[in-house]
C-alpha cells in the first residue's frame, strides 16, 4: 500500500473514533431508537422512546411500566473504540490487509451492537418476569454486564480471527 491510501485509512480510522466520542450522545439516542424499535416487534405492552432523553419506556399497558435510561457508559459506543484502535494498529503494521481489517471490523462492530441490544432485551425481559427492583438488579447488574463482557470478548476475538486468516488455497 502506497503512503497515501495508508494515510487515508489510518485518518478514517482516527476520524470514527472521534466521531464516536465527540457524538457519543447522538449515537446512544440512536441505540435507544433501534431498542424501541425492537421492542416495538416482539412486545404487545406499549413502548414509549424518548430519544432526546435517551430513553426507553415499555410495559406502558399494564401496572408496572418502567423505563430504561441509556447512560454513556451502558453504550456500546466505547465497546467500539477498542476494536478502532486495534484496527489502526494492524493497518499501520499490514497495510497490504487494510481490506480484510474493514471488513472484520464492519462485522464485529455490528456484533458489538446487537450484542448491546440483547443487553437492554435481557433487562427488558428480567424486568417483566421478576418485577422492577429484582429484575432490574439481575438484568443490569450482574446478567447484562455478563452479556456485555462476553460479547464484546466474543466480538474482538472475531475481529482478530477474520482479520488475520489466512485464505484457502
Amino acid at each position: 500500500m502506497s503512503r497515501f491510501p495508508l494515510v487515508a485509512a489510518l485518518t478514517a480510522l482516527a476520524a470514527a473514533g472521534a466521531v464516536l466520542v465527540l457524538a457519543e450522545r447522538f449515537y446512544r439516542e440512536l441505540e435507544v431508537r433501534l431498542a424501541g424499535a425492537i421492542l416495538d416487534v416482539i412486545t404487545t405492552s406499549g413502548v414509549y422512546v424518548a430519544g432526546d432523553r435517551e430513553a426507553v419506556y415499555f410495559g406502558l399497558g399494564g401496572t408496572t411500566p418502567f423505563g430504561l435510561r441509556m447512560t454513556p457508559e451502558c453504550s456500546s459506543a466505547f465497546l467500539l473504540l477498542p476494536l478502532l484502535v486495534v484496527s489502526m494498529a494492524m493497518v499501520y503494521f499490514r497495510p497490504s490487509n487494510a481490506r480484510r481489517i474493514f471488513f472484520s471490523l464492519g462485522i464485529s462492530a455490528l456484533v458489538v451492537v446487537l450484542v448491546n441490544q440483547l443487553r437492554i432485551l435481557t433487562i427488558v425481559g428480567l424486568v417483566h418476569w421478576f418485577g422492577t427492583d429484582e429484575g432490574y438488579y439481575w438484568g443490569h447488574t450482574l446478567l447484562g454486564s455478563m452479556v456485555s463482557v462476553f460479547g464484546g470478548a466474543v466480538s474482538l476475538v472475531l475481529f482478530v480471527w477474520l482479520s488475520t486468516r489466512k485464505k484457502k488455497a
